[in-house]
């Protein structure tokens, strides 16, 4: 049996100091131990790690502290380091697995206290070992260890071990050269290990402006270097040693920097090695190369036929311009023929740049009779690609160039698929068991037989089972109201006061988060300087959050490390004066109109009305905003009949039930029923009156003027979205829901917006680019919206009533939608659903579109194939409609660059126009088209403008004839 001595007492007097959570007076303890304590203490450590964890955390939860739990850790690390034999023990138990956490320790000093009392080869020792463990790992940026190393390794004096990780480590800490032991060591060692250039792949010689006093890589360099530190030579040699060794222009960046730097002078024993970089290093790596080899003096023929093959293969065009200059250079300093460099050459007029391509014939022409044959055969395959105007130059010093023919266009566009329309059938009947289906009317046609069925037989509304309902201040659902009328009519009166809101404490806790140079800490408020302080405070006052217990803080010294921001953490909600006066509006169980979409508020707002009146004794016989077909539209000859049944009764009118039924109307009304409605002669029959005579029709638009490119974010769901603005103007009509209803919708979702989005259609069915305004603010959210959005959008097709910006914006986006919860066939299906039903604003969709396309919402690249598959389908006229409106607010202006997707707009648009057979020239394409220059952009634009300018003479022909 294995017996251990007896405890000296050395392990009571370290346990209470890590007990304590006091680094600093672990190690005074560990420090005070002769040899038997050390090992006592050694025994009993690794057993004490769960019981410190669990003491420490105790503690701080009886004294309603937060922790992040780690305060035992630091203790637990001092004590090994000071007490076990090994340097590979200390360095084991510093960094096991039980001692991870998610800062570094704010204080290092106890720990190196410790490990300096060791002796001076054991603390070598553990430096090289801490070095090796390092691995650049994102736990370890979060710990200790890359820090400890590198300052164990600069006491010590010990050599630094070769390893990357170690590499790493020291670059990402702020450069001193002129004071750091190890840059002796590791600067020769900057240009092998792998991860330095991506480490400082955004460091530059001088900081910027705003961040003047920082220290720079490239900045300490350069002035180890002036001051004879550094011999440059070796420097510029590992940087050419590190380009030849090959990496992505990310990784190469900085050494491309320093060598920039270094200005190294060119010189013959190196050409050798630039030559290398030509054909293969990232753009700016052999841009350098190049200028080296400029200056070292003439090249031989067979170095500047290697050179100008390197130059005039690569996809740059500067290179490959640089590289015509030097093989016209070396073309008229040789003597015989050319045809070393007629594979070159024929490389040159593959380039995608046309003014490339353009030099490249220019500088073939002027040297065609330095080519054998055989040569300038080469040439002329090669010359087969070129555009028909490069060709005929090519073909006048080289012989017959036929240009590659153009493929035939073999586009056969099929019949427009068939559109279905949803049917409009007599409205179904009210139901008979209201208790038994109150909570299933989610779906609108369900919701109005139940709501006409509640108000038409008082004998079919027993109370349902126990239910919670009367416990919520609000009622945001229609489950939630159809329960509770149940509720009234079983037990009139019996409803208990509307709970009162839960408000946020007067005096929250808030905590001042700090980020400082040496990573994140929270303090109190008084510790902080005092004219941030007083920064703070003016910007918590402005947001409404109280003060009281911040300004007892007290008073105390500022921090010493700089404060580079600061975050409020606050342990309550705080709410501005607006907000809270408005959510303090009185609104009965209704929720913020705010927090729900327009449609499903209109929907509770008639349950309220319905609810009010039945407790008020003054419930109608029945609803005038029933439908009477699927649709949601309304008879108006029945409205009239209904209306006339409550002149007989002497019944008033509920004022949403009146304007959800004028909502409902067909927008053309048979002239008789106009004259039986003008017979009525209560107010209600007097609206009617004037609803049909003079329908107010809203003023609709998108608004993307507050975009800008930027993105707004979802308060709900943490999410961006483009920032969009639907805009719906009516004069007010006196109803409020009508009002409510053609009102501006919130652009951002709330709370419970989105529910019952497919009965919108019926609460507006003559109006359905008000349901599209309306729908717009989840069409960018593809996370969070219905998975059937787009048979939403697309039941649309089968309403009444104009469609604008809306319902092109709706198509636009969904057309080219990406991602994981994206279906590109529905979006097709879309478009396609709508020009066959006659409602698509093709016009429009494409000014949508390129708004879209100008806020990076979508990209040219996925624009084109969801037309060319619409075009293929059927839809091939619409879609060149939706390219001229998609060209003007897409194309770059006189004073913006184009890029490659503009030029792939007007190529498409090439097919679209062939494929269409329509004439007429697009004032914007006519404007890029008489730009100056020869770029790919401007002769897209220019082949389009003739092709458009064809057709219309060709239909002006066709018209004569």
């Amino acid at each position: 049996m294995t017996t251990h001595p007896p405890k000296s007492g050395a392990w009571p007097g370290v346990r209470t100091a890590i007990a304590a959570g006091a680094p600093a007076l672990v190690a005074d303890a560990v420090l005070a131990l002769d040899e038997a304590g050390r090992r006592e203490v050694a025994r009993e450590l690794p057993g004490h790690i769960g019981v410190a964890r669990e003491a420490i955390t105790a503690r701080d939860r009886h004294r309603g502290v937060w922790t992040d739990g780690g305060a035992w850790i630091e203790p637990m690390r001092v004590a090994g380091a000071g007490v076990l034999g090994g340097a590979a023990a200390v360095a084991t138990w510093l960094y096991r697995r039980d001692f991870t956490r998610w800062r570094r320790p704010l204080d290092s000093a106890p720990l190196l206290r410790v490990i300096a009392a060791r002796p001076p080869e054991w603390q070598a020792d553990l430096a090289v070992r801490l070095a090796l463990r390092l691995r650049g790992s994102r736990a370890q940026a979060r710990d200790d260890s890359m820090p400890l190393a590198l300052e164990l390794l600069r006491r010590t004096g010990a050599v630094p071990p070769d390893h990357d990780p170690l590499m790493t480590a020291w670059v990402s800490q702020p450069p001193d050269l002129e004071n750091d032991p190890l840059a002796e060591h590791l600067v020769p060692r900057l240009f092998e290990a792998e991860g330095v250039g991506r480490v400082l792949r955004e460091d530059t010689v001088d900081p910027p402006s705003w961040d003047a006093g920082r220290h720079t890589w490239l900045g300490a360099l350069r002035a180890a270097v002036t001051a004879g530190r550094f011999a440059p030579e070796p420097l510029a040699d590992g940087c050419v040693r590190r380009f030849l060794r090959g990496g992505s222009g990310t990784d190469l960046r900085f050494f491309a920097r320093l060598h920039e730097m270094l200005a190294p002078a060119p010189s013959k024993e190196h050409t050798r090695d630039y030559l290398r970089l030509l054909p293969a290093a990232p753009g700016p790596v052999a841009e350098l190369a190049l200028r080296q080899l400029r200056g070292a003096g003439e090249l031989s023929g067979e170095e500047v036929e290697e050179a100008v093959s390197a130059l005039l293969f690569r996809p740059e065009g500067k290179l490959v311009r640089a590289g015509l200059t030097l093989l016209d250079q070396a073309a008229r300093d040789t003597a015989g023929d050319l045809d070393g460099l007629a594979a070159a050459l024929a490389s040159a007029l593959l380039c995608e740049s046309y003014e490339v391509r353009e030099r490249t014939v220019r500088l073939a022409v002027k040297h065609a009779g330095r080519f054998t044959p055989a040569g300038a055969e080469a040439v002329r395959e090669a010359a087969s690609v070129l555009p028909a105007e490069l060709a005929a130059r090519l073909s006048e010093a080289y012989g017959v160039t036929a240009a590659e023919p153009e493929a035939a266009d073999d586009f056969e566009p099929g019949p427009l698929p068939p559109f279905e329309p949803l049917a409009r059938e007599p409205f179904p009947p009210a139901l008979d068991d209201l208790t038994g289906t109150y909570d299933k009317v989610s779906d609108g046609v369900t919701f109005e037989r139940w709501l006409d069925g509640f108000v038409r037989d008082p004998s079919k509304r027993p109370c349902p089972g126990r239910g919670r309902v009367y416990e919520r201040r609000q009622w945001c659902r229609l489950e939630e109201w159809t329960e509770a009328l149940l509720r009234e009519a079983a037990d009139p009166g019996e409803e208990p006061p509307v709970p009162e809101p839960e408000r946020a404490p007067e005096h929250a806790r808030h905590v001042v988060g700090v980020r400082t140079a040496e990573g994140d800490v929270e303090v109190d408020f008084g510790r902080l300087p005092a004219e941030l302080r007083e920064s703070i405070a003016a910007g918590l006052t402005e947001r409404g959050i109280p003060l009281g217990n911040l300004e007892r803080f007290t008073e105390g010294p500022p921090l010493e490390a700089e404060v580079l921001g600061v975050s409020i953490m606050s342990s309550g909600h705080w709410r501005g004066r607006d907000e809270k006066e408005e959510e303090d509006k009185p609104r009965g169980r209704l929720p913020d109109p705010r927090h729900v979409s327009p449609p499903h508020h209109a929907m509770l707002s008639r349950c309220a009305e319905v609810h009010a009146a039945l407790k008020a004794g003054t419930l109608p016989p029945y609803l005038l905003a029933t439908p009477t077909l699927t649709s949601g539209h309304l008879d108006p000859a029945e409205l009239v009949a209904r209306l006339e049944g409550y002149e007989r009764a002497g019944v008033q009118a509920l004022p949403a039930d009146l304007g959800q039924a004028l909502l409902r109307l067909p927008r053309e009304v048979d002239p008789e029923v106009i004259d039986l409605a003008g017979k009525l002669t209560s107010e209600a029959g007097a609206t009617l009156t004037r609803w049909l005579a003079d329908r107010p029709e809203p003023e609709l638009r998108v608004d993307w003027s507050h975009a800008g490119g930027d993105y707004t974010h979802d308060r709900q769901k943490g999410e961006h979205s483009p920032r969009l603005h639907p805009r719906i103007r009516i004069e007010p009509t006196g109803s409020a829901l009508i009002d409510a209803l053609l009102s501006d919708p919130c652009p951002w979702r709330g709370e419970d917006d989105g529910a019952y989005m497919e009965s919108w259609r019926l609460t507006l069915p003559s109006d359905r680019e008000v349901v599209a305004m309306h729908l717009l603010p989840h069409v960018f959210d593809t996370w969070g919206r219905p998975g059937y959005f787009h048979e939403y959008v697309a039941a649309l097709f089968s309403q009444d009533g104009p469609v604008g910006e809306a319902m092109a914006l709706l198509i636009a986006v969904q057309l080219t939608e990406r991602g994981m919860f994206a279906w590109p066939e529905r979006g097709r299906l879309l478009l396609l659903g709508a020009a066959a039903a006659g409602c698509l604003p093709a016009v429009e969709c494409g000014r949508q579109l390129g708004l879209a396309l100008r806020r990076d919402v979508t990209k040219m690249g996925h624009v084109r194939p969801a037309l060319e598959e619409c075009a293929k389908q059927g839809a091939h006229r619409q879609v060149w409609e939706i390219m001229t409106g998609l060209l003007p607010v897409y194309l770059p202006g006189s004073d913006e660059r184009p890029y490659s997707g503009h030029t792939r707009a007007l190529s498409f648009a090439i097919d679209a126009a062939g494929w269409a057979g329509t004439p007429g020239p697009v004032p914007a394409v006519t404007e890029a088209a008489t730009r100056k220059g020869a770029s790919s952009f401007v002769r897209t634009a220019r082949a389009l403008h003739e092709q458009l300018l064809g057709g219309q003479e060709q239909a002006a022909a066709r018209t004569r004839a």
